[in-house]
């Protein structure tokens, strides 16, 4: 009898044992197929976010495959510290038929109202603006926040411009003297965005040859 209460009880806790590892098993591949899902889904949105920073019409390539780094330990560039970046980050190479028509760079404007603001820009060969967007900011809602394009359409005012137009010392508020708008009651904010997309532009002419061979 004792051995068989014993069998018993090695049987009853091998099924346990056995149970708890299937469950185990079950959940890891769910976790696994959500992780999976997650990650596709965030790659999904910033292949968009891409695409509308440097059109699709412009380009046949997949912007996130073909990115390289920028390295602030060992960058090969000239200028880094133009783009404000406070860690290595992607950058994205566009290219149609093999050829390269322009790169997207992050940047930072660390002087906004409440702290960094984080932009992707596109800048087609020929130096002009495809297209900015703010990715991350904290500026006040109702007034620095209409930096967002859900917000206002001011962010496209740097569409097709460049280092020359307008000139660089334009390339700030109307309240500075410069050609782009401020916000009512919000200049900061507008301002670090104008000063830091013009920074970018500037980083991209001086490492031209060198953006252009990658």
């Amino acid at each position: 009898m004792p051995n068989d209460l014993q069998r018993s009880i090695m049987q009853n806790a091998f099924k346990l044992a056995s149970f708890a590892a299937v469950v185990a098993i079950i959940l890891a591949l769910v976790y696994a197929i959500s992780e999976t899902r997650i990650t596709q889904q965030q790659l999904n949105a910033q292949r968009q976010a891409l695409n509308i920073i440097f059109p699709e019409t412009q380009h046949d390539n997949d912007l996130i495959d073909d990115s390289f780094i920028l390295n602030l330990l060992t960058s090969e560039f000239n200028n880094l510290d133009l783009l404000g970046l406070r860690e290595s980050s992607s950058a994205y190479i566009a290219r149609n038929n093999m050829q390269i028509r322009g790169i997207i760079l992050p940047a930072i404007a660390r002087d906004g109202y409440s702290g960094d603001i984080n932009i992707l820009l596109g800048i087609s060969t020929d130096g002009s603006v495809t297209g900015v967007r703010v990715i991350a900011h904290r500026e006040t809602p109702g007034l620095g926040d209409k930096i967002d394009l859900r917000f206002s359409n001011w962010i496209l005012s740097f569409n097709n411009r460049s280092l020359g137009n307008p000139e660089p010392a334009a390339w700030t508020v109307k309240k500075d003297g410069g050609e782009f708008d401020q916000f009512t009651g919000a200049t900061i904010t507008p301002r670090a965005v104008t000063v830091a997309t013009a920074k970018a532009l500037q980083f991209f002419e001086e490492n031209k040859s060198l953006l252009l061979a990658l």
